[in-house]
């Protein structure tokens, strides 16, 4: 029997189909012509933005709330203009450096973790390589291939390359999701600090009694856009995402703010 699941991987214009039996057979891959795929899928998937996607919606919330809360409880305690901009100069230094700390140290853990996991992997393959590629046989098996197919697409990929393939459907593991401490922790702080001087540019345009209410009015304006940016870069609902992060941003900002009344009305 040719072993069709090898010709499929070494071939790169063929790949492996099924039909209702169960049988394998080699088929041509989608034409690409002038960009456009005869198949017409155009599919277009999202996860290989998870990682810096997370960081940078986080970091961009966490540094407009947090910082306008902060001014928010300061503003409401009535101290003045200067000292409510240092509160809010403060305020984004010291959480973005917070914000690129914790993502880092978090992200680094994942990423030690995942070399652990292909370390201990490529140590098994070496070991015993037939259970190795038992496992990845029944693995396909699972997920739907006849056993014959299975055994013969185990062969092919633990010949071209056992430890990606064993990283991938084994472990979970892929390239585009790869966790990169860096690369969340630089995106964590620039975030923060793109959020935060919404709120702080605010109390410089509108110094004054009605300071409050401008920072109320461009944080609730801002968080509704970054749940909506969020939501559609991410690929879920925006309506969703805007009305969410708009209203846990109210309820901070409006607690905050009676806080800060209190301390000022026990003065």
């Amino acid at each position: 029997m040719i072993d069709i699941a090898a010709q499929a991987v070494t071939n790169p214009d063929q790949t492996l189909a099924v039909d209702d039996s169960g049988q394998a057979r080699l088929v041509s891959k989608p034409i690409v012509s002038e960009g456009i795929d005869r198949h017409a899928s155009d599919e277009v998937h999202f996860v290989n933005r998870a990682g810096w996607l997370r960081a940078a919606v986080l970091g961009a919330n966490d540094g407009l709330l947090s910082t306008a809360s902060l001014m928010s409880g300061v503003a409401a305690a009535a101290v003045g203009s200067q000292q409510l901009v240092l509160t809010g100069v403060a305020g984004i230094v010291a959480g973005a450096l917070s914000m690129a700390a914790g993502e880092y140290v978090s992200v680094g853990s994942q990423a030690d973790s995942e070399r652990a996991d292909l370390l201990r992997e490529a140590r098994a393959l070496r070991a015993e390589p037939v259970a190795e590629r038992d496992e990845l046989k029944a693995i396909y098996q699972r997920r739907g291939l006849a056993p014959d197919l299975a055994g013969h697409v185990a062969d092919a990929l633990m010949r071209t390359d056992a430890l990606d393939a064993h990283a991938r459907d084994e472990l979970g593991l892929a390239e585009e999701q790869a966790a990169k401490p860096m690369q969340a922790a630089l995106a964590s702080a620039l975030s923060f600090l793109a959020g935060g001087i919404i709120p702080l540019a605010t109390a410089l345009v509108f110094p004054g009694a009605g300071v409050l209410l401008a920072m109320a009015i461009a944080t609730l304006a801002c968080l509704a856009l970054l749940g909506a940016l969020g939501a559609h870069a991410g690929g879920a609902p925006v309506g969703k995402g805007m009305v969410r992060v708009t209203l846990l941003g109210g309820v901070a900002l409006a607690v905050s703010a009676c806080v800060g009344h209190l301390f000022h009305i026990a003065a």
